[in-house]
């Protein structure tokens, strides 16, 4: 833990009570940790030119990176079928190790990209993911660029390989906290809904609740079907009902949709028909 600064960025996942951070200048050399959390297999992965962390139980297989790209998002490879699975979409696709595979989704938990001053204050007793990989690395930099400031690849910019159409709406590396089900996906600006602390949205015609939770600096996205009324509290950063009762940011009592932070134009380009509220 000595190599970490206090600003560093980390993937935060906890599982049956155990966390675990993963530092994200690890993560950007190698893109996949298969681990095993709480006795759980799992996978968390990162891919940096899309600024998207997302874990995955793994099952009794592993992953790999394939060395491929879609839209610059990492695409993963089972090393059980050698199915093709673009990070974001965490569904298998037609690839030339596998040209038929079985169509599945992985299921998905969510990893909370946060700093590690905000982790450790809240897990003291956290793990974290080692320097000693087995490789030699120098995990204290970052190839491409940096988070804290912000520099290089991550400052902004044009997306290293072209991308997918993506919509105008924000600059390519904007960051959003993205939702989507079968039925279609919503997004939440990252600065406004930081500002703002509950934005109302709509995903296929469900009412849905953007909330920010400060602890982390991370967002979260609530299905709202009953149009329930909330307002944020920025005084103890909790969210408020129309009741007058305060609730944990991650805990409203509604369904919480999986959500993750994604650059604009990665978004965007996975899912153009996405619905944007700020």
């Amino acid at each position: 833990m000595d190599f970490l600064e206090d600003i560093d960025v980390v993937f935060g996942v906890v599982r049956d009570g155990v966390a675990k951070a993963y530092p994200q200048t690890i993560l950007a050399q190698h893109e996949i940790v298969n681990d095993t959390l709480a006795g759980t297999p799992v996978a968390v992965t990162y891919c940096p030119l899309t600024g998207t962390a997302m874990g995955f139980y793994r099952g009794s297989t592993t992953f790999g990176v394939s060395g491929r790209l879609i839209n610059n998002n990492l695409v993963m490879y089972d090393r059980a079928t050698e199915a093709w699975w673009p990070q974001i979409l965490g569904t298998a696709i037609p690839g030339p190790w596998n040209e038929d595979p079985q169509v599945r989704s992985l299921r998905e938990f969510r990893v909370v990209w946060t700093d590690w001053s905000s982790w450790r204050e809240r897990h003291p007793d956290t793990r974290v993911l080692s320097t000693e990989t087995g490789y030699a690395r120098n995990y204290a930099n970052d190839p491409y660029g940096s988070y804290t400031p912000l520099s290089g690849y991550y400052e902004g910019g044009p997306p290293m390989f072209p991308p997918l159409e993506y919509g105008d709406r924000y600059d390519p590396k904007d960051v959003v906290m993205g939702a989507r089900t079968a039925d279609g996906a919503v997004a939440f600006e990252k600065t406004v809904l930081r500002s703002q602390g509950v934005i109302e949205g709509d995903l296929a015609g469900m009412p849905v609740l953007g909330v920010y939770d400060p602890r982390y600096d991370t967002g979260y996205v609530y299905e709202n079907p009953e149009e329930r009324s909330f307002s944020f509290d920025e005084r103890c950063g909790h969210v408020v009902d129309a009741d007058g009762t305060a609730h944990d940011p991650a805990g409203l009592g509604l369904p919480r949709l999986y959500t993750f932070d994604a650059m604009w134009f990665a978004w965007s380009g996975y899912y153009p028909e996405t619905t944007v509220h700020e």
